[in-house]
């Protein structure tokens, strides 16, 4: 009876901590949701870097990106990704092409632009994860877990930055072995913009000789 009454304590404790550790983490994506949706726009200066050991392939590239609502354009790999709230238009200038989908090419447990602020709201689970310091900041991390036990990510550690309740790093786990980690270097807030900036001109392109994918 007695080790039964001490199992129960130690399981109360335990269950108990990680509940406030997921009231923490919660608290902190909460308040870094609600400062970056703020802005009237953001835009990112980030290195890419993506990791296999088991494959031993490593790759790093830097890029930028820029968000305002649900709207973004993206420079990587050499090419440039628009989403103007309806439809994602994917420039590739080395293969003369531009893939036009319906809607922004995401998934459920993916870490897309269109979702930078808001994607740990549903499809995860969270706790509460190291504090480092890293490039002279104090960087809290929180870890997500999918849901969805078929994702092809394993989980997502978010890196916070204290000082300014801005997203810092993301580093996505793959269960294929693989690990992408995106870092913030520079970060723009309220920048004046040309309007155009999320559209395309698709005559422009046919008129490069470009093939457009619909």
């Amino acid at each position: 009876m007695k080790r039964y009454i001490i199992l129960t304590i130690t399981i109360f404790t335990f269950l108990t901590a990680f509940s406030q550790n997921d009231a923490k983490a919660k608290k902190i994506l909460d308040k870094v949701s609600k400062t970056m949706s703020s802005y009237d726009n953001v835009f990112i200066d980030f290195k890419y870097v993506l990791n296999n050991k088991a494959e031993d392939v490593q790759q790093e590239l830097n890029g930028d990106v820029i968000l305002q609502g649900e709207k973004y354009k993206v420079n990587l790999f050499g090419s440039t990704q628009i989403y103007d709230g309806s439809k994602t238009y994917t420039i590739i200038p080395e293969n003369e092409e531009v893939n036009i989908s319906n809607d922004d090419i995401d998934s459920e447990n993916t870490v897309t632009p269109s979702k930078f602020f808001s994607f740990y709201k549903s499809g995860y689970t969270y706790a509460l994860g190291e504090l480092k310091n890293m490039d002279g900041k104090k960087i809290q991390f929180v870890n997500l877990v999918p849901i969805d036990t078929n994702s092809e990510v394993s989980s997502v550690l978010v890196g916070i930055d204290l000082k300014y309740d801005h997203i810092y790093q993301i580093i996505e786990i793959g269960k294929n072995g693989t690990d992408t980690i995106l870092t913030a270097k520079q970060m723009k807030t309220n920048q004046n913009m040309d309007s155009p900036l999320f559209s395309f001109d698709e005559k422009k392109y046919e008129d490069l000789g470009y093939i457009i994918n619909k």
